[in-house]
């Protein structure tokens, strides 16, 4: 709803609220629920607003996935120009839907570009908490610093959120989650035997399974204040829907035309869970997420979705995903050009995207290792694992090609998915070590999730002195510092997540400078 053109009268409005029936689950009345319980969100600024977001919850993990609530319910939201919201500047109604498990995803227009605001939400007589919401600068202004916090792969059942809170203590202005944000599946018989806080449901393969994943997740208060205190931009990984899937074809098997069904249970779970633009499931159950969002002259994000449109995991048995170490000789469709990592569809957006950038750094958000990984065998043969951007090299071919040929300018790629730092060189051809860098990659570790082994991948790494750093034995996020002279990044690590008050530190710092491709030891 425009903020210009439809404002309303707020006390009319609160009266009207004030006066709506008393909440209902099953036919019972849940006097005293909070209706806000899963807090506030905001997301996918633009010069003039964003998308704020909320979802009502009387009883948030109710096994329906509905929350406990039933029939639809009106809300009022403000934006003010001020915390104390003397100075309302935006305000409508909305109506939570039972068909959208009551979130709602209101986009704000009519707003001055580069700067804060606040807002809230009112429904039958209960106040939201406060976010804080930005608009982008406009398309052309000079902006003199971005802070980003940026993060991936957060599993309830191995640890605390306490990252959460730190990434918020750092009060960003923009904060990236690049995939897993939910995990699909629950730990049991050994698995288990380390579990912090348990999910308490089954595997998620419906939309009430998911919805109450992202339910339980919306609880922690850590992640409440993330979401309170900065607007996001969003994508998915694989644990959102099924560990490993590609495409249409799910990890263990079976049939596409099955998989389809649990995978779009997944992405409308997700769409209901995040403050993003209004997007639908089409009638091949496909959701669009990518975007690009641009930060005034500063930065231009491109956010990707490597998981939807791309082709089935290379050499696996007919059906199915699985990603997996394989060696050249054994994997020849590894290298075959007719296959896709992003979907053609979207790198010819991507490509176009890129051609008519002209930001001074150019972030691209995703999901998985770009830069590449080899494996060497004592026998000389090379192997490589097939999930990740390896698995893909003709799509990731095109991708450095467009890079060196398109020359955006200071591409920097963000990615999440492996649970362990990395600071890579991403190479024209990743098979010459000699060839050109032609971006900077950044790999964040995990909120909670535990490492891959340290001492094997190290073992790898003089077969790859592209990757200029790797860290898996530590928790945490990424914080970046732009400006139009660099990008610092800095790796902040959690000293322990199996407590929930656990502090931070900084692992180390990293340094691009403009118009120099590469990072460096800051």
């Amino acid at each position: 709803m425009n903020g210009l053109n439809d404002r309303l009268s707020r006390r009319a409005l609160i009266g009207g609220l004030v006066a709506a029936p008393v909440v209902l689950r099953f036919g019972r009345a849940q006097a005293g629920a909070d209706l806000f319980s899963l807090g506030v969100a905001s997301g996918d600024p633009w010069p003039d607003g964003f998308v704020l977001w909320t979802r009502l919850a009387a009883d948030p993990i109710a096994p329906d996935g509905l929350g406990g609530l039933g029939d639809p319910m009106e809300l009022l939201w403000e934006v003010a120009a001020d915390e104390g919201f003397n100075r309302i500047v935006a305000v409508g109604r909305t109506t939570a839907q039972p068909a959208e498990a009551h979130s709602v995803h209101v986009e704000v227009q009519g707003l001055l570009p580069g700067r804060p605001y606040w807002y809230r939400f009112t429904a039958a007589g209960q106040r939201s908490p406060v976010g804080l919401a930005r608009t982008a600068p406009a398309p052309h202004a000079e902006v003199d610093r971005l802070k980003l916090a940026v993060a991936s792969c957060s599993n309830w059942e191995v640890g605390y959120f306490s990252a959460y809170g730190h990434m918020a203590d750092e009060a960003p202005d923009l904060t990236l989650f690049l995939g897993d944000y939910i995990y699909e599946y629950t730990r049991t018989g050994a698995r288990a035997a380390n579990v912090v806080r348990h999910y308490g449901f089954e595997d998620a393969t419906t939309l009430a399974g998911y919805r109450n994943r992202y339910a339980l997740h919306r609880t922690d208060p850590d992640l409440q204040r993330l979401h309170a205190a900065a607007p996001c931009l969003v994508t998915w990984d694989d644990h959102e829907v099924l560990n490993n899937y590609s495409g249409v074809w799910p990890d263990e098997g079976g049939r596409p035309d099955d998989f389809l069904r649990r995978r779009a249970a997944g992405y409308q779970a997700f769409y209901e869970a995040m403050p993003i633009r209004r997007t639908r499931l089409d009638r091949r159950l496909q959701m669009p997420i990518h975007k690009r969002v641009r930060y005034g002259r500063l930065a231009e994000f491109f956010m990707l979705d490597g998981r939807q449109y791309r082709s089935r995991g290379a050499c696996v048995d007919e059906g199915g995903a699985k990603g997996q170490i394989v060696p050249d000789s054994l994997c020849l469709d590894r290298a075959d050009p007719s296959r896709t990592f992003l979907g053609f569809e979207q790198e010819r957006w991507l490509y176009d995207g890129l051609a008519g950038g002209d930001a001074r750094w150019t972030i691209l958000g995703q999901d998985l290792v770009m830069a590449g990984l080899r494996f060497e065998n004592p026998d000389g043969e090379t192997r490589y694992w097939t999930d990740t951007w390896d698995g893909f090299p003709a799509a990731r071919d095109r991708m450095t090609q467009a890079l060196h040929q398109l020359k955006p300018r200071n591409p920097v790629v963000l990615s999440g998915d492996y649970h362990s730092f990395w600071t890579n060189d991403v190479l024209l051809d990743s098979r010459d070590e000699t060839s050109p860098v032609v971006a900077t990659e950044f790999v964040g570790t995990s909120i909670t999730s535990g490492g891959p082994p340290y001492e094997g991948l190290m073992a790898a790494m003089p077969a790859n002195p592209h990757i200029r750093f790797f860290e898996s034995r530590v928790r945490g996020y990424m914080a970046m510092d732009v400006t139009p002279e660099r990008m610092i990044t800095r790796y902040q690590a959690i000293s322990d997540v199996r407590d929930p008050k656990a502090s931070v530190s900084t692992l180390n710092r990293w340094v691009v400078e403009d118009g120099r491709p590469g990072a460096q030891p800051a």
